[in-house]
């Protein structure tokens, strides 16, 4: 029998290496390849925003490569139906039955490209999935295989044609990551990358091979789940959420459900640093990927550019830290 604690530094070890892995085909990401790995191990689901063009989509093929798992990508549209996601009954005219096809929801790592461009109805198909790691077609469980994470992406500029995502959805991603548009050197490094013969399309030409897989996120998570969380800490993260309830430019503050998510993020984060427990900066470090997307702020607050970012910058200055 081998031991946990070589198993569980063998995992962060190849969790970590991740980053420089991804990194051959992806530049200047590694605080969103550090999210979605946190998300692996927290078994959770995480919205990108981004303007079109910055490697969301390379990014998640880059990380399925290097973790060795499967990766569906699916073009929300507004015609798009539930069955199209989550698969459907048909009729096999060779067997003289009815059996179901899968939807591009089993796999792995599925990337809802422009998640917001989709009507409500669809939206929601992802809903069971996403909660129960199942979907229920013509009266029947199918469970989705594991790991299973959604990665949703929305453009935060063009809302034309577009169905914004209900607060009860929202809630239910763990993390909200923005990517940027990069800097000059990191610009200057892809296109050199690009002049030099790099096709995004062909990933192993660019060197990304497996470097973990399935059984390093199973011990990872099990790792996680031995990290300890103080009551000091408890507390702290139950004060930022409840700071952004009492926020006079708030509608809808941080649920419960967003504190849970707040803690199991910094846990992860606290195991990747090599950490046996979280500390108040673990939390604060999780608080704006764990929170924004779960405050909606007053429209009269929006028009004077009030942002959630900006709320939360706010509440980590004014809340007191345990020491």
């Amino acid at each position: 029998m081998s031991d946990p604690a070589i198993d569980s530094t063998a995992a962060r070890q190849a969790l970590i290496a991740l980053r420089a892995e991804v990194g051959k085909a992806v530049v200047g990401n590694d605080a969103a390849v550090t999210g979605l790995i946190l998300a692996l191990l927290c078994r959770g689901h995480v919205l990108v925003e981004g303007v079109p063009g910055v490697a969301k989509t390379l990014l998640v093929r880059a990380l399925a490569t290097a973790l060795d798992l499967r990766t569906t990508r699916v073009q929300f549209t507004p015609d798009l139906m539930p069955g199209d996601v989550t698969g459907s009954i048909v009729y096999d005219p060779g067997a003289a039955e009815f059996s179901f096809r899968e939807g591009p929801v089993f796999t792995n790592l599925l990337l809802a490209d422009e998640i917001n461009r989709t009507p409500p109805k669809t939206q929601s198909a992802l809903l069971e999935a996403m909660e129960e790691r199942q979907v229920t077609v013509d009266g029947t469980g199918r469970p989705l295989p594991d790991p299973f994470i959604v990665i949703a992406t929305q453009n935060p500029v063009e809302y034309e044609g577009t169905y914004p995502l209900p607060e009860a959805q929202l809630d239910r991603f763990l993390l909200k990551l923005t990517m940027p548009a990069p800097s000059r050197e990191d610009e200057i490094g892809i296109l050199s990358r690009h002049a030099e013969g790099f096709d995004p399309r062909d990933l192993g030409a660019a060197g990304v091979r497996p470097v973990a897989g399935v059984e390093q996120l199973a011990a990872g998570r099990a790792a996680v789940a031995e990290v300890a969380i103080g009551p000091e800490v408890i507390g702290y993260a139950v004060d930022l959420c409840r700071a952004t309830r009492a926020a006079p430019s708030v509608r809808l503050g941080v649920s419960p459900r967003g504190a849970t998510a707040l803690l199991g993020a910094a846990r992860a984060w606290a195991w990747l640093s090599g950490r046996g427990y979280v500390t108040p900066d673990d939390v604060k470090a999780l608080a704006r990927p764990a929170l924004r997307h779960r405050i909606e702020l007053r429209p009269e607050a929006e028009l004077e550019g009030a942002t959630a970012d900006g709320l939360l910058e706010r509440v980590l200055a004014t809340v007191a830290v345990p020491r």
